[in-house]
């Protein structure tokens, strides 16, 4: 379920909450009483996302959980889940960034940063008030050439980690683009 469908069904259920509960808001405006509705749904919205991290889903896998090779020089520079998400978490290092998924059962993807072509960061309104957004990701990987870092807290500061990632990783392995004209 995205974003915006839960936001819309937690609307939906203050408006028949307000109903239900009797109590006579013909007084307030239609828009002062639209922008309460929505501003409520954000509230509830971020108490559920901070609720989730308190019960123990942290931004980071547990411990040993894909851990990266000790010896390896690769390390971590930004990790964390999807907003609301139970069973996606993120992961950029100095030569890859990871996507799993999964609660019990887990799946996981490495997209190799010299690999990466080109980094997009979107926003809806509504997510811009969250201050989360989705990072499409092209790469001139085979099996996944696109892939989506969705609902992910501070957009505009994890696609520049990213951006500086690959870049590096770039120069470090002297992988160099032409680009066509």
């Amino acid at each position: 379920m995205s974003f915006s469908d839960t936001k819309n069904k937690i609307v939906a259920r203050i408006w028949k909450s307000l109903a239900q509960s009797g109590v006579n808001l013909s007084s307030i405006p239609d828009d002062q009483m639209s922008a309460l509705v929505d501003s409520i749904a954000d509230g509830v919205l971020l108490a559920i996302d901070e609720a989730l991290e308190e019960a123990g889903l942290p931004a980071r896998p547990q411990e040993g959980l894909l851990a990266l090779d000790a010896e390896s020089d690769e390390k971590v520079l930004w990790e964390g889940r999807a907003f609301l998400s139970l069973v996606t978490w993120y992961q950029i290092t100095t030569e890859r960034v990871r996507i799993v998924q999964g609660l019990l059962g887990k799946e996981r993807e490495d997209i190799e940063l010299v690999r990466i072509q080109d980094i997009d960061n979107k926003q809806s309104l509504g997510e811009r008030m969250l201050n989360i957004g989705d990072i499409y990701i092209r790469s001139s990987n085979p099996s996944r050439p696109e892939a989506v870092l969705y609902n992910v807290r501070n957009p505009a500061e994890v696609h520049e980690i990213l951006r500086r990632a690959m870049l590096d990783a770039r120069r470090r392995f002297r992988y160099s683009v032409q680009e066509e004209m």
